[in-house]
């Protein structure tokens, strides 16, 4: 079973991201804030639920939770600030969306940064331990999930509604015959060649 909170005590809110590694598409996040004490045996890592369930807990955590947002941030921002700090950044922007202030963060991983002056706790694989975190995974996962899928009907050709704009070889071959889009992250490796190591001193 998940634990509750980290901060006993605080109004804590649960961060956690989708998309990070993806070729194309925009970066979510997500924040919960669930009342003291909340459980939902159902709620846990979205990497470990099936899509249909997904959207079944999706509903129960908007329903039950005091509050909840969602962050996003473009491949364009990500291709100016990089994917580490675009990936903070749509947590911050999904706590900015919430309609309860929060006292604490708790978020999924090891790298953050402050958000205003509220403490903040990074913890490695904690959509497997936290409910706020393992419900802003969900989040993240499902509304990113709706958006390639809207992008797959725009740009039909790159399997985004199966891929979700991850670098699978579909994604890849589908590069290299069509070109990119306007969504592809330029900065990224899209067609996964190796990069050539520079003699010594150059």
């Amino acid at each position: 079973m998940l634990k509750s909170c980290y901060y006993e005590g605080l109004i804590e809110a649960g961060c956690d991201e989708a998309g990070r590694g993806c070729l194309a598409g925009s970066v979510y996040a997500a924040a919960v804030v669930f009342p003291k004490d909340y459980h939902n045996d159902l709620i846990n890592d979205s990497k470990q639920l099936t899509a249909h369930k997904r959207y079944v807990v999706r509903e129960q955590i908007e329903r039950d939770a005091l509050a909840w947002a969602v962050g996003v941030v473009t491949p364009e921002e990500i291709d100016h600030v990089n994917i580490l700090n675009a990936s903070i950044l749509a947590m911050h922007r999904a706590l900015d969306g919430l309609r309860v202030r929060p006292q604490a963060v708790i978020v999924d991983g090891n790298r953050f940064r402050r958000y205003r002056d509220l403490p903040y706790q990074t913890i490695v694989k904690g959509d497997g331990k936290y409910l706020p975190i393992a419900a802003a995974s969900i989040l993240a996962k499902t509304y990113r999930d709706d958006y390639m899928k809207r992008l797959n009907e725009e740009y039909p050709g790159y399997g985004w509604d199966r891929n979700m704009g991850y670098p699978t070889r579909e994604h890849r071959e589908a590069i290299r015959r069509l070109g990119t889009t306007p969504y592809h992250r330029m900065t990224f490796n899209l067609l996964g060649i190796e990069e050539p190591e520079l003699p010594f001193g150059e």
